[in-house]
């Protein structure tokens, strides 16, 4: 790979959700099951009437500072709506991968759902779209059983294609997982899958790709090596200090637009 550098389409959709120097510092709060188990682990109730009034509380006490906030659509954005209170220049991402996820044999299978198409997030006043998809570039291919990673390029690219047609920005986040029975992952090996998988949803030509830190220097400056979109860096919940550092890190060595982060705020 060899051209890092964003198209001016590509320009130009980001500037919707980026600040005025091109920086996207976006608040993430499309969470549903993490958020109930975080409140359930400090005895706060899980309803749907909690979820989306702390929802509206992190939007209005963030999106002031923030150049976008990503929500869910069926708690978050609705909530926030009604509520008014998300601060003027602050845009909304809008997550589309369904709720509840489909599996294979102990493994994150990909899904669109059809209905949740660019359209539909413009219409409910979205900036963008957000597909997470979970991406094993290493998992053995085996005869009889379905391609899990050739699935989810395949998704990828459906959504990807769909935001293009309608002019929307479309965001693809990609997490790692552990295949069953595998232990925790090294840390090199766990950059150097990061990397394989921004190479591999790069190809698919998103507006901008969410991707984990890859724990070091060496490992952003891999992922700036495999792709040629622009690319932002998710917190999955890692300590505050830790994060400051990691942003500073993916942003000179990776190249980096900015930061997508949620649990990062208000865990502790």
């Amino acid at each position: 790979m060899t051209d890092t550098h964003p198209t001016a389409a590509t320009r130009a959709g980001l500037a919707a959700v980026a600040g005025p120097d091109g920086t996207l510092a976006i608040v993430a709060m499309d969470q549903r099951n993490t958020l109930r188990r975080m409140l359930t682990a400090v005895s706060r109730p899980t309803g749907p009437g909690e979820l989306r009034s702390f929802k509206t509380d992190v939007v209005e006490a963030l999106s002031p500072a923030a150049s976008a906030v990503l929500l869910d659509p069926e708690f978050g954005m609705p909530a926030v709506r009604e509520a008014g209170v998300l601060a003027a220049g602050c845009a909304t991402l809008v997550a589309v991968e369904p709720a509840e996820r489909d599996s294979w044999a102990g493994e994150p299978r990909a899904r669109r759902d059809p209905e949740r198409t660019a359209s539909w997030v413009r219409d409910m006043g979205g900036d963008a779209v957000k597909l997470l998809v979970q991406l094993r570039p290493d998992r053995p291919r085996r005869p009889g059983q379905p391609d899990l990673v050739a699935e989810v390029v395949q998704v990828v690219q459906a959504v990807v294609d769909d935001c293009a047609v309608a002019g929307v920005p479309s965001v693809v986040e990609t997490l790692l997982y552990r295949l069953p029975d595998e232990d925790p992952l090294p840390g090199r090996r766990r950059a150097d899958l990061i990397a394989e998988s921004a190479r591999i949803l790069t190809e698919t030509r998103p507006d901008l790709l969410k991707l984990e830190y890859p724990v070091d220097a060496r490992g952003c400056a891999a992922v700036a090596g495999a792709v040629t979109v622009p690319w932002a860096m998710l917190s999955a919940g890692m300590p505050f200090p830790a994060f400051l550092d990691a942003v500073a890190t993916s942003g000179d060595h990776g190249g980096a637009s900015g930061f997508i982060a949620g649990r990062v705020y208000w865990q502790e």
